[in-house]
């Protein structure tokens, strides 16, 4: 049936989104539909690491996190480098995990939240793999996770590393305000995760494949608060959901999980209630990394977690675990970001969101 709904939501924003509807799903070749591909010749995730600062470490997901740090310095003399280091450890221990040699890497997909990616940059500086940079805010982990799949199904890489990080220390004085200013925090907050992911994507193996990519269009419907971002995130969230069932014929149910990136509470409950409206109901299966890594009352962390890092290392340290042994066959991860600045804040800009979707599944 062919029709146009209309949708209004003014619950902590305002929101009016159309959409068409009962539109038939159009296959040419690998593309279904308008923004997701099915990979003919899915690469495996044959290696995972994560590590995380100490506040990550104390909270809900402790037991599943490959390295906790004790200080969150890394011994370095500033934030900035210290997140860098996280990210090189994260390659590093990934490439031993999977025995190989950074020799054996075609390419190197990673990004960050700071100002010209910099963590990623001077991590990528220390190995000899051709590198992309990207930046896609906190959904850079789906994002280079996405770009390294496709480029592996492709045929134009044997091996491809993808890894993202971030610091709440570098982010925070970067985006709000300097570490000594001790700012009052709201309700809907979040704490940007201090950790680094990485994944190592092979041909060979008994390991998780990447299945299908939704790339993410950017959408924004005038949320102006940096301090929630939960709700910047979910119309974002909500349209690469709707988009991925509608292009692959899946529903809800055909995943164990649905893990979005860091909507936190606030902007799970939204994104939970929001895509009902689409006719989905993701409630049953639906996790929230920002909402899972911290406990919000016990380590006051407010709304939950977010940053590059925060999908990064709930994925690589806690889901990528469960499909190995085999405890779950499948995930969508829906990595989230908010592609603001504090320029763009500043000016009295409204904040973008941008998620993209990946799916995993262990045959």
């Amino acid at each position: 049936m062919q029709g146009t709904i209309s949708i209004s939501f003014t619950e902590n924003y305002k929101l009016i989104l159309n959409i068409k509807v009962g539109v038939d799903m159009k296959t040419d070749g690998k593309k279904l539909g308008k923004q997701t591909v099915k990979l003919e010749n899915p690469p495996k995730i044959i290696s995972a690491y994560s590590i995380v600062g100490p506040k990550e470490g104390d909270g809900p997901l402790r037991e599943c996190f490959d390295q906790i740090l004790n200080d969150d310095t890394c011994g370095k003399d500033s934030f900035e480098k210290a997140e860098s280091e996280m990210m090189f450890t994260a390659i590093t221990e990934a490439l031993s995990r999977a025995k190989l040699k950074e020799t054996d890497i075609d390419y190197l997909f990673a990004g960050d939240l700071l100002n010209q990616i910099i963590s990623s940059s001077f991590a990528a500086r220390e190995f000899s793999i051709p590198f992309f940079g990207l930046y896609g805010a906190c959904s850079t982990m789906s994002e280079s996770l996405s770009l390294a799949s496709i480029i592996m199904d492709a045929g134009c890489a044997k091996y491809v590393v993808a890894a993202t990080s971030s610091h709440f220390s570098s982010a925070e004085r970067q985006f709000r305000f300097p570490l000594e200013y001790g700012s009052q925090r709201c309700g809907t907050c979040q704490w940007t995760v201090t950790g680094s992911g990485a994944m190592v994507l092979g041909h060979e193996g008994n390991f998780p494949e990447v299945t299908y990519i939704t790339t993410g269009k950017v959408k924004d419907y005038g949320q102006k608060d940096p301090n929630n971002m939960g709700a910047a995130m979910v119309p974002a969230a909500v349209d690469t959901l709707v988009s991925h069932f509608k292009d692959t014929g899946r529903k809800p149910s055909d995943y164990d999980i649905i893990a979005t990136g860091d909507l936190g509470k606030v902007g799970k409950e939204l994104a939970d209630k929001l895509i009902q409206e689409y006719g989905y109901d993701i409630r049953a299966n639906h996790m929230d990394c920002g909402e899972a890594i911290f406990n919000g009352q016990l380590q006051k962390t407010d709304a939950g977690g977010s940053g590059c890092g925060c999908s990064a290392v709930v994925f690589t340290g806690y889901l990528y675990k469960k499909l190995m042994r085999k405890e779950i066959k499948s995930v969508l991860l829906v990595s989230t970001g908010a592609l603001m600045s504090p320029t763009s804040s500043l000016q009295g800009e409204t904040i973008p969101g941008i998620a993209h979707a990946v799916a995993i599944e262990m045959k």
